[in-house]
């Protein structure tokens, strides 16, 4: 039975040369009734396919249109990497070889013309030299570029010209026609009898040189990937029987205990089970500050114990782990492509056809209307123009800056899921968001004590948390915290009741205490509450009010707030800087919602919304021609997350997947969605760059290459400068597409 393919599927590809093959592959691919999606990353040289088309299938319809594709065997994210990086440097070594063979040939040849010596057959003695030089020409092309030649060969049986087939035409001509002048002279006119055997292998050099370049470049995209990856810890201390054992890591399982010591990486996720830790999450979530753990808090794979020991329960392991989460999303994220690349993909497929045409045409013209020789002129013309716009570069443009851009947005703990999103961000106009754990912490605390008839803070409080034992709700879990956190003995509690709308009820060391708001004081005519009329302890923060009474006596008031996230005004700044709008949907109170808005300086405020008010808010911003960033949890906002047009995920590091957003926040800050605009921003502009210059070369290479300087300056391109400029221009893309890697996002 044959391996199906379930959902998606990678696949390195062999013989892809240029853009244009690209386009041809995932033709190839998506024509399969059993193909839902493919799409290849040419820098990396895969596909990715979604289907369930059997692999058998996929590899044939592959082969057929001439290029080879296997299935990566790797069993880890690392080994398939260590597997990319060994082939490449395999082929680096493969292209090295061959341009030393190739230039060791052709630059004695090239510069014995440029000195002065004559490539021009007047004799048989001539003949003979050159008859010799030839062959041994011959020889070291088909050892350096019968790549180029094969793959041509394929290209052009079935009618899908490429990049190979450019080179090989080219090279083939000049060689071609120096043979026919040395072993026919007398069939061409004297001035015509120049040999172009240099012109061949020394184009063949420079574009294995340009290669080997591009794929050492090339392999330095990939370091992020890399990066992650080695956060991985190799060894595991399980314990075992009450015996601590050094463990490979594929070897633990969910529910083994683990210990972690000082300066020791946590080997797989799991919570905390004995002891504190201080962990440093900065390369799994961008965050700088280390954090304290504590029994029940959860730990990360990856994630490095900065102090203390302590014991961990393993929960998730291998491939299920947030860290190998993250690897996959880079990864499949890397895979993608914008919109401005796929355009490209689709010009390129049109574009090698129109070369040969163009190499034909010009050819033809020289030899008709041009000068004496008219013959070399049309060989050095059609072989300058087939050379010069391979489209290389373009195919490169956009999927070298893409995987440098998904990987340096990984670094900041930002995971862009697709090319599409990407794209989107980087020409946001509107910033939308939600309070409540996205500009707040969402988790409530207490932020004043106001207690009255000599009553002090920590009775209150004490008094108070004993009737929330056990409650759930997010002021109990601040009051308790707040207990907690005081060291107070809770007494226990009789009787209890909920008062639906109003708080609680229960006998505490035989009184009656009352705990709720205003109205249940009212309501139970509790005595002192005058007092208190219109009393907040502090006037400049709006807090919910909680009333303590005992046997019908208020004894004081305690003010809860949902704190703003410390950094939640500098990355409201940031979006401003931006040239962004902001915008604030809440289901809170008005009150509460102007305050929050007024401190961090939103735009404009929209309280007391429910979640499908916000997806009509959502659209209707996306019809006034804004292009809106929805910022969330992913779970209560999923249908304003999926509406907008980029939907951006607060999570942490250990919950990295909600599906509902286009970006994933590894950490619970706004400045995870600063850092994805700019990130964004400067991969399309590096994209833009790329394509840029890899059009204007091809515009501007080929008229020159085709002789339109010839009327005004009396020169030529030589076949050897255009090959050398056209192994560069690839080299070029790659180069400018690593200096994302530099790229550091700005501060307020």
């Amino acid at each position: 039975m044959s391996e199906t393919i379930e959902s998606t599927h990678t696949l390195a590809i062999t013989g892809a040369g240029c853009a244009s093959c690209v386009a041809k592959i995932e033709g190839a691919l998506n024509a399969l009734d059993t193909v839902d999606v493919a799409s290849m990353n040419f820098a990396e040289r895969r596909v990715i396919v979604t289907g369930s088309a059997p692999v058998e299938t996929l590899i044939v319809a592959i082969e057929a249109i001439g290029y080879g594709a296997t299935v990566s065997k790797a069993e880890s994210f690392g080994a398939e990497l260590e597997e990319q990086r060994l082939a490449e440097q395999a082929q680096f070594r493969v292209h090295l070889q061959r341009t030393v063979m190739a230039l060791a040939l052709g630059l004695p040849l090239m510069l014995y013309g440029w000195l002065g010596g004559s490539m021009m057959i007047a004799s048989s003695q001539d003949q003979w030299l050159w008859g010799t030089v030839g062959f041994v020409v011959l020889l070291v092309m088909i050892y350096s570029g019968s790549h180029f030649y094969v793959g041509g060969y394929r290209a052009l049986r079935r009618a899908n010209p490429n990049m190979d087939t450019l080179i090989a035409l080219g090279t083939g001509a000049a060689w071609l026609y120096s043979a026919v002048v040395v072993l026919v002279p007398s069939v061409f006119p004297e001035m015509a009898r120049h040999i172009y055997f240099e012109a061949s292998v020394m184009i063949i050099g420079l574009v294995n040189l340009g290669q080997a370049l591009e794929v050492r470049a090339r392999g330095r995209s990939s370091d992020a990937i890399r990066r992650l990856i080695g956060l991985q810890a190799k060894t595991a201390r399980v314990i075992r029987d009450g015996i601590e054992l050094d463990v490979a890591l594929e070897h633990v399982k969910v529910g083994d205990v683990l210990r972690v010591r000082t300066g020791e990486k946590f080997a797989v996720d799991g919570v905390l089970t004995d002891g504190t830790a201080t962990v440093d999450e900065s390369m799994l979530t961008g965050e700088p500050m280390p954090l304290s753990k504590a029994n029940g808090d959860a730990v990360s794979a990856g994630t490095i114990n900065v102090q203390g020991s302590c014991l961990y329960r393993a929960e998730r392991v291998g491939q299920d782990t947030a860290l190998a989460h993250i690897i996959q999303a880079v990864k499949s994220a890397q895979m993608t492509k914008p919109p401005i690349g796929r355009l490209a993909d689709r010009i390129s497929l049109y574009f090698v056809p129109t070369v040969v045409a163009v190499a034909f045409a010009s050819g033809l013209m020289w030899w008709l209307v041009g000068p004496a020789p008219q013959l070399s002129y049309a060989l050095i013309a059609a072989t300058s123009v087939l050379i010069i716009a391979c489209p290389c570069a373009l195919g490169l443009a956009t999927p070298m800056s893409v995987t440098v851009g998904m990987g340096k947005a990984a670094e900041y703990g930002v995971l862009i899921r697709n090319g599409e999103a990407l794209e989107l961000s980087a020409g946001l106009t509107t910033v939308v968001l939600d309070k409540t754990g996205t500009l707040t912490e969402g988790k409530p605390k207490v932020s004043s004590i106001l207690p009255m008839d000599q009553t002090n803070e920590d009775t209150i409080i004490q008094l108070a948390a004993a009737l929330e034992v056990g409650a759930h709700h997010p002021l109990a879990s601040a009051i308790l915290s707040e207990a907690d956190a005081r060291g107070l003995q809770l007494p226990e509690s009789q009787s209890f009741e909920t008062l639906p709308g109003l708080g609680v009820k229960a006998t505490v060391n035989g009184a009656e205490v009352l705990l709720g708001n205003r109205r249940l004081m009212r309501d139970r005519s509790v005595a002192g509450l005058d007092e208190l009329e219109g009393v907040n302890p502090d006037k400049n923060v709006v807090e919910t009010q909680i009333f303590l009474a005992q046997d019908g006596r208020c004894l004081g008031v305690i003010g809860v707030i949902d704190p703003i996230k410390a950094d939640s005004a500098e990355a409201i700044a940031r979006f401003k800087q931006e040239g962004l709008r902001t915008i604030m949907l809440t289901g809170d109170n008005a009150q509460t919602a102007q305050w929050v808005a007024s401190q961090l300086g939103i735009d404009e405020v929209h309280a007391e919304v429910l979640p499908e008010q916000k997806l009509a808010w959502i659209k209707t911003y996306k019809e006034q021609g804004d292009v809106v960033a929805m910022v969330g949890d992913g779970i209560n906002d999923a249908p304003a997350l999926a509406a907008a047009n980029v939907g951006f995920a607060i999570g942490t590091g250990t919950d990295v997947a909600v599906q509902s957003a286009d970006v994933a926040l590894m950490r619970g800050s706004l400045h995870g969605v600063a850092d994805a605009i700019e990130i964004s921003r400067a991969t399309l502009g590096n994209i833009r760059q790329n394509l840029f210059g890899a059009f204007i070369y091809n515009v501007a290479g080929i008229p020159i290459a085709a002789g339109a300087l010839y009327p005004i300056l009396g020169w030529m391109l030589s076949p050897v400068v255009a090959g050398a400029a056209m192994a560069m221009s690839s080299v070029t893309v790659v180069s400018n597409a690593n200096r994302l890697r530099l790229f550091k996002v700005r501060s307020v």
